[in-house]
């Protein structure tokens, strides 16, 4: 610990002292005494060493090492000190317009790097208006300053997890939407630096590197945190007001944003992984076309077809993951991308396009698979909505694809009933066509009213499916007319129906056997617990512990497994009473013919 002598001797060897004379040593002696000034609470008197018109060279050649422990210190002092805070702020100030630039830049870079992790929020508050007033002073190399500043900040800020509800937005324990506020206040003179570009000029190196840098920037920010987020356009939060500012950024900085969506890729240096890229620019399309945020400065030139055609890519992006925030967003431009598309309008040859096929099986597995009710619910009416909007052959070509690979009694349950109302529409006056009435609807019942596992096929798991089937054959022998003019067609049907009723009558009745087999054992088993629970009364406790070591525990209760077992037999009754009636029609179609 020095003397106040030796403290002033030091001062004054350093005062006359050149830069490049300087070594390690001082350096460090420098930091050492501006932070023990900090520690005991001095931080007037440092302030005071830092403006005196003696020490600007000093402080020119070695400030920048104070940038830590001053930041630190407002960091630490933020909610307690108000007069220490507003000198250290004051110190940083001064530093950051008498210090080399580039030497200040790196120390701010590092200590962004180095943040503690229990004050990421705070450190990027406190320092980012600094980084700014020191990148605003750079002539040469700005756009490189600029892309490293905002990449550390984001990366920090990427530590935190993003507010999803709206409480926990309203609240900001962690500070996260305080500091998005302040990256848009902090990009907001580089971003009008690009605009004022306009064409006028020539544009420079360092104008197309700073403009590709605030890209890079925006798309970081579409992938994290506004993909994360739950965006209202009804509740205009901290996080919303962020997502407005991205999208305005985009045309400021002279990007099209149709350009950037449906035309050109992301250059190469504006991401190093695609799937993030697809990912950023999935969440453009959303807050563009859901939540409609401006889409004023969107022409209005393409097609419904081609929007959903390019949108695609970024739907099946979303319905991949497994995130409740991605999924909402994939099902919702989903939805606004087929609303605007004419009924009966999309032809098979874009089930050829990749993306055509796999979000529709995307979108299945979140009906089947999905834990999340409201999702799942909402992912069924797109699912209708889509199949809605494809032609006759699509319909055709998709319930085929659907029913050899779903693997899910709901979902074929689904298609089935919508293959009855194609058939119902094509019965319509004008309306005839092969998909749904003539030969080509057969090889499509064909899959329908099939039984892949034989006479072991598990008939409750597949109930739904079964009962939709069933449904669907009735309906087509009662309005027989239709199929009838074609001698072949209905020939072919009326061999599919025997058969598949034929199948299903001997699995209803392996079924039952085994159901009422079940049934009638565990009521004899009850019975028999009845008589131990008795017996047991009499018995000794010795006896009782004995028999409840050997005693075989249900993973249901009795009361569960009988209302199952005999739910079961309703069920094959009812099955049946269709079949019955199903052969009854066909009987008195086959009556009045004769």
């Amino acid at each position: 610990m020095m003397n106040e002598d030796e403290v002033n001797d030091l001062i004054h060897r350093w005062r006359n002292t050149p830069e490049d004379d300087l070594n390690p040593e001082d350096y460090q002696q420098f930091k050492n005494l501006g932070s023990t000034c900090l520690t005991q609470g001095d931080s007037a008197q440092l302030l005071k060493f830092l403006q005196n018109e003696k020490n600007q060279g000093v402080v020119k050649s070695m400030g920048c090492v104070l940038i830590a422990p001053l930041v630190n210190e407002v960091v630490k002092k933020e909610k307690r000190e108000r007069e220490s805070l507003d000198h250290c702020q004051a110190a940083i100030t001064h530093l950051t317009r008498t210090c080399n630039l580039n030497e200040l830049l790196h120390s701010l870079l590092q200590l962004i790097e180095d943040i503690d992790p229990g004050a990421i929020s705070e450190t990027i508050l406190a320092v980012a208006p600094h980084v700014q007033t020191v990148l605003l002073q750079l002539d040469d190399r700005k756009a490189v300053g600029v892309g490293l500043a905002l990449t550390a900040l984001q990366k920090q800020l990427s530590r935190l997890p993003v507010p999803y509800t709206h409480q926990q937005e309203e609240a900001d324990e962690l500070g996260v939407c305080r500091c998005y506020s302040a990256l848009s206040v902090f990009t907001k003179p580089f971003i009008e630096e690009v605009k004022s570009r306009n064409g006028n000029y020539p544009v420079s190196t360092e104008d197309e590197e700073l403009r590709t840098e605030l890209l890079k920037f925006c798309m970081r920010s579409l992938r994290e945190p506004l993909l994360e987020a739950e965006l209202n356009r009804n509740r205009k939060s901290a996080l919303w007001l962020f997502a407005t500012e991205i999208m305005i950024t985009l045309p400021a900085i002279h990007e099209s944003l149709s350009e950037l969506l449906f035309f050109s890729p992301l250059k190469k240096s504006t991401h190093t992984d695609d799937s993030q890229s697809v990912e950023s620019k999935a969440c453009l399309a959303y807050l563009l076309f859901v939540q409609l945020i401006n889409i004023d400065s969107f022409p209005a030139v393409f097609s419904p077809e081609f929007v959903l055609q390019c949108n695609m890519e970024y739907i099946n992006q979303l319905l991949s993951s497994k995130k409740e925030s991605h999924l909402l967003k994939g099902l919702a431009l989903y939805e606004k991308s087929l609303e605007n598309v004419q009924d009966s309008s999309l032809p098979v040859t874009l089930q050829e396009l990749r993306s055509f096929y796999n979000v529709p099986q995307n979108l299945r597995l979140l009906l089947t698979d999905c834990p999340m009710k409201h999702l799942r619910e909402s992912g069924l009416q797109v699912f209708q909505l889509f199949i809605n909007k494809l032609d006759a052959e699509a319909k055709h070509k998709f319930f085929r694809c659907m029913l050899k690979t779903s693997n899910h009694a709901g979902v074929e349950s689904h298609i089935v009933k919508s293959i009855r109302r194609q058939a119902e529409i094509s019965m319509e006056p004008g309306n005839a066509n092969k998909w749904f009435l003539g030969e080509e609807f057969l090889s499509l019942l064909g899959l329908v009213f099939c039984l892949p596992q034989g006479a072991e096929t598990d008939l409750l798991n597949s109930m739904d499916r079964i009962m939709e089937c069933l449904n669907l054959l009735r309906y087509l022998f009662i309005r027989d007319k239709e199929l009838r003019s074609n001698t072949d067609v209905w020939e072919e049907l009326c061999r599919i129906k025997d058969e598949y009723l034929k199948m299903l009558r001997v699995c209803i009745s392996i079924s039952r056997g085994y159901y009422s087999a079940e049934l009638k054992a565990l009521r004899e088993d009850q019975k028999l617990k009845a008589k131990e629970a008795r017996d047991a009364a009499r018995s000794t406790r010795l006896v009782q512990s004995i028999k409840v070591k050997h005693e075989k525990v249900s993973n249901m209760s009795p009361e569960v497994q009988h209302q199952v077992l005999q739910s079961a037999l309703v069920t094959f009754d009812l099955m049946e009473s269709l079949i019955v009636r199903i052969e009854e029609i066909a009987e008195e179609k086959q009556k009045i013919l004769n």
